[in-house]
């Protein structure tokens, strides 16, 4: 089972930035704690704060992966583009934000990848990555 966790902007400064909403562990950490907790799966993580590159990169892994998990960051809320890549491509998607996004500004309310996605984790901090990835992998099973 392989599965593309892609983030987008700024979330490459993941314990630096804003710790008193993203927390002080930076996310190359929680990778390793995630491969360790889902060794069963092949975990492939991808970072760009270029919405090309993260639209070049569902295109690359969204004909043989499995299933990806993206955090869109800002782009979330802005790109038609990125909601159209996960349209496009058969490997189902999961949204997942570390912060709760319905509880922040008005414009993090509105997803413009939620219509490609089955569904979405917000909220949980680091954790709605496990919590989107459990949902995923049921989700898989159920389509076996």
């Amino acid at each position: 089972m392989q599965i593309q966790i892609i983030n987008g902007p700024n979330l490459n400064l993941l314990g630096r930035r804003e710790p008193e909403l993203y927390g002080s562990m930076g996310f190359d950490d929680y990778f390793v704690r995630l491969k360790e907790r889902f060794p069963e799966v092949q975990l492939e993580y991808f970072q760009s704060n270029v919405e090309g590159l993260l639209i070049d990169r569902i295109h690359q892994v969204g004909f043989s992966a499995d299933g990806i998990l993206i955090n869109a960051g800002g782009y979330t809320h802005t790109s038609v583009a990125l909601g159209d890549a996960l349209s496009a491509v058969p490997a189902p998607a999961i949204e997942v934000h570390i912060t709760h996004t319905l509880a922040r500004e008005e414009f993090r309310q509105r997803s413009l990848i939620a219509r490609s996605c089955l569904g979405a984790i917000v909220g949980f901090g680091f954790d709605s990555y496990r919590l989107g990835l459990e949902a995923l992998l049921y989700q898989l099973g159920k389509r076996a």
